[in-house]
């Protein structure tokens, strides 16, 4: 089920998760219970794009390098850990848009503020106040 929220007139709360994910689902649990309403959004399916996880890293103070789901089998798979040194700022937002399963998740964002992972405190702290 889809849900939408005009969180604090900043945007629609968007959660790039996938549903498998044991971290999304917490993370989902966890928003439900605060009374946080957000658009799911499948994260393999519908990836980001460059410009929206470029944001993503500015609005949750995080180098790009974070958004990498280092635990991913196609993280490892890839090597994009060798990979990294060497790519531009716009090669790795091209990397990470091209394929949802090399984000770290879950990603919420709403335009101005943005979480990536699941930690209880951050998503209470940016979400829930």
């Amino acid at each position: 089920m889809d849900k939408f929220l005009i969180s604090d007139g900043k945007g629609i709360v968007k959660f790039y998760g996938y549903k498998k994910c044991s971290t999304c689902i917490k993370a989902e649990k966890f928003l439900r219970d605060a009374g946080v309403v957000y658009e799911f959004i499948d994260i393999i399916q519908k990836p980001p794009s460059s410009d929206e996880l470029a944001a993503v890293a500015e609005n949750a103070n995080l180098a790009l390098n974070k958004l990498f789901n280092t635990t991913g089998i196609q993280y490892r798979e890839l090597k994009i850990k060798e990979k990294l040194p060497d790519l531009t700022e716009l090669e790795t937002l091209d990397m990470l848009a091209s394929n949802g399963r090399l984000i770290r998740r879950p990603l919420i964002t709403d335009g101005k503020r943005a979480t990536v992972g699941f930690k209880e405190d951050q998503l209470n702290k940016i979400w829930c106040c």
